[in-house]
């Protein structure tokens, strides 16, 4: 196999990223050989933009058709498990758009069946290959900043009329989406937080459902986090607040990251706050700092480069961005906020997730 076969499920609006940026010769190893919708008119869409490209109404015939040797899932996120076991089942390669799920106890189910099917399963989590957090996650690695202290990431760039919530029935709804910011625009944020200063061992979250809309799932979210080493954190998110902010700061034991602009400011003092506050004899004494920017990043096809890496990792082997079961830990921080505000408590992670999957149970079928 040289060039890899892919079929697209689920042909609406980021479907049709994936597909014109492997008609622009951005996906030189993929080849698109059919995609699946229910939706006449994303198939009359398909037929335009790529006539060679099979057309099936559903993901089973697709996958049947013996016309692919991997799939791009990129239906609602609670079509996501049916589509990819469908895939599994029958050996093909899978990468599914985030979230992975609704629920975590899907995403890991998803991950099994994928590894004794025996095939590669890797999720869409673009966000990593931007140069900023890239350069985050190594420094934190590195121990070149020492601990993590304090993480506060303030997400609220994720603004959206009421049009939006209006522009389909499935979305904004438990039974359709089964969430609202934290589920459909924050996947990345969490993803990224969680990959970058590792999981927290509790969660508390303050969630506010149809406050800026005329909506049942959540679109204000304030969460805390407390971590193993004593570090804590706060995750803010909302699709109400114009204008948005997106400032992502790490306060270490050695410096300060900065993420805000698509620029990483660097600030590193010359000793350790540990070490500063024992050998200084002034009340108001500050550790000196040196403070630079570490990456100034570039916009760029950065769903391409995930692809990119997913038919490497089929044709040849290659490493993947992000494996299907790093969907997990982000749809745990996620489901952890919903309980925490549904059962008004701190949740403990590893988290019961029968619990979560009860709770959402409860809403839809109200719903």
């Amino acid at each position: 196999m040289d060039k890899l076969r892919l079929g697209v499920i689920g042909v609406g609006v980021i479907g049709k990223v994936h597909i014109e940026n492997i008609l622009a010769g951005r996906c030189p190893e993929i080849v698109l050989t059919a995609v699946a919708s229910r939706n006449a008119e994303n198939l009359a869409w398909a037929k335009e933009r790529a006539p060679f490209a099979a057309r099936f109404q559903s993901a089973r015939e697709m996958a049947d058709s013996g016309l692919i040797d991997a799939a791009l899932i990129a239906t609602p996120h609670c079509a996501h498990p049916e589509g990819a076991d469908i895939c599994f089942s029958r050996g093909l390669h899978v990468m599914t758009e985030k979230p992975a799920a609704v629920c975590a106890l899907d995403a890991r189910a998803m991950s099994l069946t994928a590894e004794k099917a025996g095939v590669i399963y890797a999720i869409m989590f673009n966000r990593r290959v931007d140069p900023v957090f890239g350069k985050m996650r190594e420094i934190v690695q590195s121990g070149m900043l020492g601990d993590i202290r304090r993480t506060n990431w303030i997400a609220t760039d994720w603004y959206r009329p009421q049009a939006y919530y209006d522009s389909g029935g499935w979305r904004a709804t438990w039974r359709g989406e089964g969430g609202g910011v934290l589920l459909n625009q924050c996947p990345h944020n969490l993803d990224l937080l969680q990959w970058i200063c590792g999981m927290p061992v509790s969660v508390e979250a303050k969630v506010h459902f149809g406050k800026w809309h005329a909506i049942e799932v959540e679109d204000d979210v304030s969460a805390y986090f407390e971590y193993a080493n004593g570090a804590t954190g706060v995750f803010i998110t909302s699709t109400g607040d114009a204008p948005g902010t997106n400032r992502f700061e790490i306060s270490l034991s050695g410096g300060k990251l900065l993420a805000e602009n698509r620029r990483l400011t660097v600030t590193k003092l010359e000793v350790s706050e540990e070490e500063f506050s024992k050998i200084c004899k002034e009340p108001f004494g500050k550790p000196k700092e040196h403070e630079y920017e570490a990456v100034s990043g570039q916009k760029q096809y950065s769903h391409a480069a995930v692809m990119n890496a997913f038919a490497a990792a089929v044709l040849r082997a290659g490493p993947l961005v992000a494996r299907g079961e790093e969907g997990v830990n982000s749809l745990t921080l996620s489901n952890a906020m919903h309980l925490s505000a549904w059962t008004n408590s701190k949740i403990t992670l590893p988290m019961d997730d029968a619990a979560f999957r009860g709770e959402l149970a409860k809403r839809a079928r109200r719903a």
